[in-house]
């Protein structure tokens, strides 16, 4: 490809099938330059829960390639966490392993109420049932409790409601908004469990934005615990995140808060939540059901571009490795769509039953890793670049625009690594935006926030290996120069990133003023 700017304008690089290993022609498959357990710049979350609690299962996910632990509040107490969590921190000393902490929070959500008998019961296709506001109600099958006490009033004759993850569909009859009923028929037969979760496509609900278990579980473990990201579940605006920190107090400006964008109304507002948040989930489970099935893929690869355009990392998730729950290789569609998802420009996937509950939870995160180490070589870096700075505004901010010119740097002279100095990790986030081919080695220096946070919150971005600086690289000068060089030297000698004559761009300040480099590696 070189340096000429595509003009297919697509990000990946199909041209890397034509030279194969040994310079001569390539077939189909060959992409010149993965080798198996190299390095992918993609990060893996993963889901723990009871397969996966315990410091030597977390210890092997952590060398499989786990960034990031995610924590599900809609499921276990917070002392079932807690003892997840400390297994976790000692795992992670014992590996070396940085690994950041996810609460995701339960959010406001519509269930169906109890059932008279307590166990299912079966609705049939084309039967009547009454759905009532009145969440005391022990139910059957012609009348059932729901949590939302505005349903009556939100919903129409003629719209779809979907039960327990989509697997039952009513159509609203009649609303009496007085008595909170509302008819439906069934449009087909299934079980309806207690409990269940409900979905109403194309209504903007009135809920709020955090319950009260939410702020119980924010401020009781989640500020703590010190977490690095709290998971917002069902942001609908802007305003719901401004509302997240208002309750967080001073945590807010030590947790990155990833918006999981799960109904229309956050489809609508999308710009808005991405502009206030750190970070965006494309969370494919509710957003399936409030949006048409064969719409998904058009909603996940905008909202990634969008991220991709913004500088806000994005999360892939649900049913990536679904299958994997209970076999030990995943669906060639499975396969396919977390590919997919990196050549749309994803920083990060989601494992979430797979490492929860899963027989096969370390294979599925090898699988996830090597999917994702394959797709990266396609991804055609130079046409990436381009498609981010279109899209800029003209002034650029200063770190944005070094953070730009040092990814183009690094495109022209081939260099193997770029180095960052960062008190807070926003350069070396800015640097991750243009996508370089180059690793990103991003070292969090002592200042006003905590070095620890600003390498652990900086594992959400594709492409950043975050090192916290040791208080001997400062050496006698404590000058940023030889902070960049032992820095260089730990690059070389320790992870293996660089070797002798290689070049790596380096960006850092000097005396309050932006520096940016070409350096070889001694």
């Amino acid at each position: 490809m070189g340096l000429s700017r595509a003009k297919h304008g697509s990000y990946v690089d199909l041209t890397k099938e034509a030279v194969g290993r040994d310079g001569t022609t390539g077939g189909i498959l060959e992409n010149g330059a993965v080798t198996d357990g190299g390095l992918f710049k993609s990060k893996i979350i993963c889901t723990l829960g009871p397969v996966s609690r315990t410091v030597d299962v977390l210890e092997s996910l952590l060398k499989a390639g786990m960034s990031i632990a995610r924590f599900n509040f809609s499921h276990g107490s917070h002392e079932y966490h807690q003892e997840t969590l400390d297994n976790l921190r000692i795992a992670s000393v014992n590996t070396g392993i940085a690994c950041g902490v996810l609460l995701d929070t339960k959010g406001p959500e519509i269930r169906t109420g109890m059932l008279a008998g307590g166990g299912p019961v079966m609705l049939e296709c084309g039967s009547e049932v009454t759905l009532t506001t009145d969440y005391d109600f022990a139910g059957d099958a012609t009348k059932i409790a729901v949590s939302y006490p505005d349903l009556a009033k939100d919903v129409a004759p003629g719209s779809k409601i979907l039960c327990a993850d989509g697997s039952i569909t009513f159509k609203v009859i009649s609303c009496d908004v007085e008595k909170g009923e509302v008819k439906v028929t069934c449009e087909n037969s299934a079980k309806l469990g207690e409990r269940k979760n409900m979905n109403l496509p194309g209504v903007v609900v009135n809920l709020p934005t955090i319950t009260e278990k939410d702020r119980h579980d924010l401020i009781d473990w989640g500020v703590k615990n010190n977490v690095d990201f709290i998971a917002a579940s069902f942001v609908r605006k802007g305003s719901d995140v401004d509302y997240i920190r208002s309750v967080l107090g001073d945590f807010a400006s030590k947790v990155s808060i990833v918006s999981k964008v799960e109904n229309m109304e956050g489809l609508d507002n999308f710009n808005d939540i991405v502009e206030k948040s750190d970070a965006v989930m494309v969370a494919r489970g509710d957003l399936g059901m409030e949006i048409r099935m064969e719409q998904i893929f058009l909603a996940q690869k905008r909202m990634i571009k969008r991220c991709n355009y913004a500088g806000k990392p994005v999360v892939t998730a649900t049913q990536m490795l679904e299958s994997m729950t209970g076999a030990p290789r995943p669906t060639r569609a499975e396969a396919t769509d977390v590919a997919n998802a990196i050549l749309d420009g994803t920083d990060a996937v989601m494992l979430s039953g797979e490492t929860a509950a899963g027989n096969y939870a370390l294979d599925a995160v090898k699988i996830m890793a090597s999917i994702c180490r394959e797709a990266e070589a396609y991804v055609d870096n130079v046409a990436v670049y381009h498609q981010v700075l279109e899209q800029q505004s003209i002034p650029m901010g200063v770190i944005e625009s070094l953070a730009s010119s040092a990814v183009r740097t690094a495109q022209k002279v081939d260099a193997r690594l770029i180095v960052s100095l960062s008190r807070t990790g926003h350069t070396a986030q800015m640097i991750s935006k243009y996508r370089p081919a180059a690793p990103i080695l991003s070292v969090c220096i002592e200042g006003d926030h905590d070095p620890g946070s600003t390498a652990r919150r900086s594992l959400i971005s594709r492409g950043i290996i975050p090192v916290i600086e040791p208080a001997e690289w400062k050496g006698d000068t404590g000058h940023p120069q030889e902070v960049m060089r032992n820095a260089i030297a730990y690059a070389r000698d320790a992870l293996g990133l660089v070797k002798s004559g290689d070049l790596i761009v380096g960006v850092h300040r000097v005396m309050g003023e932006a520096v940016l480099k070409v350096v070889e590696c001694p």
